[in-house]
């Protein structure tokens, strides 16, 4: 039978980080694409195949004359590009929106320098693939994917070419690439013949990559002149320098493609928990950007205050490079991090300083009269419902309020519990307080702080043993152990087991990636508990404090129950010090016939409950026909399930990993070899068990996710006149479906024509009509969200003009997109 024909794809992976610094990848990615431009001089019919737009950007900022060359060459359809993301990111763990600023800025970028945009989604090197992935490529305008990982012998798949569906309905044409994405510099008869095994019997065509690749390089003198040779053979199928756009273009006129409808995983499970760190700034750097960003957009309009359009795009950047699968995945050298550091925290510095600008921007115009012993207080909630939450605030030692506080709500309203809390300093004259602050949607509300006419001091521990009850949930906590007895809503039934360690130490010996497994499981000890004592006990906040012990490891938990919280908050600090060993936290609860519910980037999935590491987001839940609870977090992404025990679901977050910086099988260590360890040292993060009646929806898992990962920000003001009432709202959603949808995107358009973007996403995977009020905007408008959809509105700048409906690149999706030639 005669196969093929075969595209042969030149090409040359470049990791811009991995055993080296970006620098030096900023070099490699030069050097190639000046070699696959001289290729081209040498061999007419050759044609050369890139992705990741960073690396267009670089030549472009510091090469003129080779990004003309690059210009010239694409413009003949000889130098391909594909992606449109700014890097081959990790395709697990960035927020759904980071996806959507992968497409955006890389689009555009290649639209307004290159004149083109891609059509092909490419990702070869990453770890495996998110399920929401063929809705964010389709509507960033790619219509197709190449990707090699999982492996045909770590993932069975219904063809080397299928549909891929989102959970929306959505598809791209996807084609996992057989063998590698790279090849030997010499001849390539070897790793055609070892493609070729791998690939189908047919006459359909099929794809090859080749080109020395990982440093860059890209396609030798002697690859090209092997496919030459190789062409003639009539032992190998008809085979021609090609690019990935005609092979997609040819591969989807067949009839018959078979359909896969979820995540590509797994492969690497060890990436979703190494370097905890780099993954932790990385969630706070998405967060602070997202909350800056419509803070900015508001506060343009309400304040006044100039475009940031500029200053937002330059650190998301920052951020989408350092998504980079290397980086993020924790697979890269040590000196990396610093590097990662230094990036990640310029976006969260300019995210930072943008959110005050704008926060203060409208502080400023609230109507505070001037009064003596009084201090106004705002507090700012970033998301698009009201938020009750525990806001803690230091103050210093004005005189009125040496002594007892009273607090209101607004100028003259309802008294507000306060409560006095340990402050940050450790100095005379500062204090720190908390209170529950109830806060319009996307908006503010003022509170005012005055002399009380109660004695004031921190809460007086109980003698009640450790239970922590608010009224709305009870938790007790175990003497012994140091975790938790029960957990319960307030007339639920106790929702924990028994049989499991909290807080279990890991046998690790594999390497970075943890190659070859799929589980990280093999229990060798826990902690132990040191000291248990209650803090505090209050009208507003409880606390009790667990310390533990393994080896040279230290664990702090301190459990936090405040006044109406549907949820116990733990604050975690790990002194960690032991080397090839994990630490999963583990959730032993009794929920009977139980599904596993885990966030993924704009969706969620169920997954099986098999011991196996997958990659979540900022909630994993477990839940029954009577109830379940929900774990949440704020920086951690690799957990397990074990459903081995009917009734019994053990949850296991994967806290830290201590394998060998960028140690890859099948590289031994040595016995007495020096070597840096990932995750030494202290860290701190935090959860929070959500214990619920319902399913996850009813019980508003989502947005209490959100709430916890985009905290309310408190402002202390001053006096002063003002066209603003003490609380205000900026945008808010209502109707039938207003619990299902998300508006998780506020910002300026990338057209600088005064047009608004706003972005929310289906979360319950049921249609959703809603109404969106924009008050500050003087417009409302109603819309509906299908089942998982992520819809993207634009706001033309004139309220008369309805919004309308665009693509995640902000152009209209029924037209060719605006080329500059």
């Amino acid at each position: 039978m005669t196969r093929g024909p075969l595209h042969m794809i030149g090409n040359a992976h470049i990791d811009a980080v991995w055993l080296w610094q970006w620098q030096e990848g900023y070099q490699e990615v030069r050097a190639t694409f000046r070699s696959a431009l001289d290729r081209m001089d040498e061999y007419p019919d050759y044609v050369f195949t890139a992705d990741s737009v960073a690396y267009f950007s670089w030549i472009a900022e510091h090469d003129p004359d080779l990004f003309g060359r690059i210009r010239k060459r694409v413009a003949e359809g000889r130098f391909e590009i594909v992606g449109g993301w700014w890097v081959e990111p990790d395709c697990n763990l960035p927020a759904g929106e980071a996806f959507v600023r992968h497409a955006l800025y890389s689009q555009r970028w290649l639209a307004e320098h290159l004149g083109v945009i891609a059509t092909v989604g490419c990702n070869v090197d990453p770890f495996g693939h998110n399920a929401t992935l063929p809705q964010l490529l389709s509507k960033a305008r790619l219509d197709s994917y190449a990707f090699l990982r999982p492996q045909s012998h770590e993932r069975e798949l219904p063809g080397q070419k299928f549909w891929w569906e989102a959970a929306d309905g959505s598809r791209v044409l996807a084609y996992r690439i057989p063998h590698e994405y790279c090849s030997p510099g010499g001849e390539i008869s070897g790793h055609v013949t070892k493609a070729l095994q791998q690939l189908p019997v047919t006459t359909e065509p099929l794809m090859v990559c080749y080109g020395v690749g990982n440093h860059g390089g890209g396609p030798t003198i002697e690859n090209i002149e092997s496919i030459k040779q190789l062409a003639r053979r009539d032992l190998f199928p008809e085979m021609f320098p090609s690019t990935m756009r005609r092979f997609f273009d040819e591969a989807r006129t067949f009839d018959a493609i078979p359909v896969h409808t979820t995540e590509l995983q797994p492969h690497a499970i060890g990436c979703y928990a190494a370097h905890s760190g780099v993954k932790r700034q990385n969630r706070l750097a998405e967060q602070a950007l997202l909350a800056a960003e419509k803070w900015a957009t508001v506060a343009a309009v309400v304040g006044g205050m100039p475009d940031a359009t500029a200053e937002l795009e330059h650190a998301w950047k920052q951020v989408l490079f350092n998504q980079f699968h290397d980086i993020a995945a924790g697979t890269a050298i040590e000196p990396a991090y610093d590097d990662a550091r230094d990036q990640l925290g310029e976006a969260k510095s300019i995210a930072a300083r943008l959110a005050n600008r704008s926060i203060q921007s409208i502080a400023r115009q609230i109507d505070i009269p001037a009064e003596s012993a009084m201090v106004p207080v705002a507090v700012f909630n970033p998301h698009p419902w009201p938020v009750t939450s525990t806001v803690e605030l230091e103050l210093g030692y004005p005189a009125p309020l040496r002594g007892a506080i009273a607090l209101s709500e607004g100028l003259d309203g309802p008294p507000v519990d306060v409560q006095e809390i340990r402050s940050a300093a450790t100095a005379n004259g500062r204090r720190r307080v908390a209170f529950k602050a109830t806060v319009p949607s996307l908006g503010y509300q003022l509170y005012t702080m005055r002399p009380g006419d109660r004695s004031y001091h921190p809460g007086t521990p109980a003698d009640d043993g450790l239970v922590l009850d608010n009224g709305v949930v009870r938790a007790e906590v175990d003497r012994t152990t140091g975790w938790l007895k029960s957990l319960a809503t307030a007339d639920g039934p106790n929702l924990l087991a028994s049989g499991a360690a909290h807080a279990q130490v890991i046998e690790d010996d594999t390497d970075t990636w943890s190659h070859g497994v799929r589980s990280l499981w093999n229990t060798i000890g826990s902690f132990e508990v040191t000291r248990v004592r209650r803090l505090t006990d209050g009208p507003v906040r409880q606390l009790v404090r667990v310390e533990s012990a393994y080896g040279n490891s230290n664990l702090v938990e301190e459990f936090v129950l405040d006044q109406g919280s549907d949820a116990v908050e733990v604050r975690v600090t790990i002194d960690w010090r032991e080397r090839l060993r994990t630490l999963k936290l583990c959730f032993p609860f009794a929920v009977r016939k139980a599904e596993a519910t885990h966030e993924i980037p704009y969706g969620h999935l169920i997954r099986e409950q098999n011991r196996e590491e997958v990659p979540s987001h900022a909630w994993v839940d477990i839940s029954g026909p009577g109830g379940g609870v929900a774990v949440l977090n704020d920086g951690k992404y690799s957990f397990a399930v074990d459903g081995s025990t009917a009734g019994k679901p053990v949850l296991a977050m994967t806290a830290v990993r201590s394998p060998v910086y960028a140690w890859h099988d099948p590289r031994h260590l040595d016995d007495d070899g020096v070597y840096e360890y990932l995750d030494q040292g202290i860290q701190r993060f935090r959860y929070r068990l959500q214990p619920h009646g319902g399913d996850w929806r009813a019980a508003a898992v989502v947005r209490r996710a959100a709430e916890l990962n985009q905290p309310v920000t408190p402002l202390i003001e001053c006096f002063h006149d003002g066209p603003l009432p003490a609380a205000q709202s900026y945008l808010s959603v209502s109707g039938p479906g207003v619990d299902d949808v998300i508006i998780s995107v506020l910002k300026r358009g990338e057209d600088d024509d005064g047009a608004l973007v706003l972005r929310g996403y289906e979360t319950s995977g049921r249609e959703a009509a809603v109404k969106v009020d924009l008050p500050f905007l003087g417009r409302s408008f109603e819309t509906v969200f299908r089942p998982n959809e992520v819809k993207t509105l634009r706001l033309p700048s004139s309220a008369e003009t309805a919004p309308s409906e665009v693509d995640l690149i902000e152009w209209d999706p029924t037209k060719p997109p605006p080329l500059r030639r």
